[in-house]
């Protein structure tokens, strides 16, 4: 599911790159690995970083050395796509003990590990009333899931889970997955904004290229025979994912269609998020 999403949103930021693109422009500009600096965005990069998102942080002008290079920016979209295919195996596994509206709710509380990463992984600082609002708004949502009737929820839980989910330790472990899964999208989230502060790059240009580092992580993960590890590789017969990935659709070859439409909404739908995460950042787009 992963790759498949990862290798169509790769796509469909290409498509938009080169529809939006100069006719002038090197391959390198068009992809966001070369820039060129012209009398308005030296201005905007000396105010506020690159002009757009980063109106919600303070000026770190210690971050110009780096700026613009493209060994660290393609290090930086690793180190993000790294972090998504990590987070991804939590959170599914944390579906296994708790439901998924609990899920949704939970992962709305993303806010604070946003900030957090933010403020530790990269020294940034808010404006105050944006840790008032962040504290009212996951406030809010604990309320809400604390006072909800969970039990109709869980009925929709699937019979496969069952005994997974009528453990007493199981919402314990449901919540330290999803804890495990915000902690790394945070620093995800985080880094995203370490990127638009140092690089001049668009949305669809970072999208891009984590998309490509997405794809590649994933498709050398599911080729190799790894062993039983818990959450990350669970799968008790040796074989690869590819191979279980395989074997299922011959058996189920009714999901190629639901599939091709959880990849194709989600690629058309990452090009309004990674839009969003250019001009108001993180925080805002959470």
């Amino acid at each position: 599911m992963g790759t498949c999403q990862s290798a169509l949103s790769s796509l469909s930021a290409l498509i938009y790159i080169l529809l939006r693109s100069k006719s002038t422009d090197t391959l390198s500009q068009t992809l966001g690995l070369e820039h060129v600096e012209s009398t308005n965005s030296v201005a905007k990069v000396n105010g506020n970083g690159n002009g757009t998102a980063h109106h919600q942080y303070q000026k770190h002008p210690e971050k110009s050395s780096t700026r613009y290079s493209r060994k660290t920016l393609l290090l930086r979209y690793l180190q993000c796509s790294v972090f998504i295919t990590s987070a991804a195996p939590f959170g599914f596994a944390a579906l296994s003990y708790i439901s998924y509206p609990a899920m949704v709710l939970g992962k709305s509380c993303k806010l604070v590990p946003v900030m957090i990463m933010n403020v530790l992984l990269y020294r940034r600082k808010f404006a105050p009333y944006k840790y008032l609002v962040v504290f009212m708004v996951t406030l809010g949502i604990t309320i809400f899931m604390g006072m909800g009737d969970d039990k109709k929820a869980s009925k929709s839980h699937g019979k496969a889970n069952n005994n997974l989910a009528q453990s007493p330790y199981a919402n314990i472990i449901g919540i330290v997955y999803l804890l495990i899964n915000l902690a790394l999208d945070g620093a995800t989230n985080s880094t995203q904004d370490e990127i638009f502060t140092r690089h001049k790059v668009t949305g669809q240009q970072m999208m891009f290229w984590i998309n490509i580092f997405c794809t590649l992580l994933t498709s050398i993960l599911s080729i190799l025979p790894l062993p039983y590890i818990p959450v990350i590789h669970p799968s008790h017969d040796g074989k690869s994912e590819l191979m279980g990935a395989l074997t299922f659709i011959q058996t189920h070859p009714s999901i190629i269609t639901p599939l091709a439409q959880f990849a194709i909404t989600g690629a058309l739908g990452q090009l309004f998020i990674f839009e969003t995460l250019q001009h108001f950042g993180s925080l805002t787009l959470v």
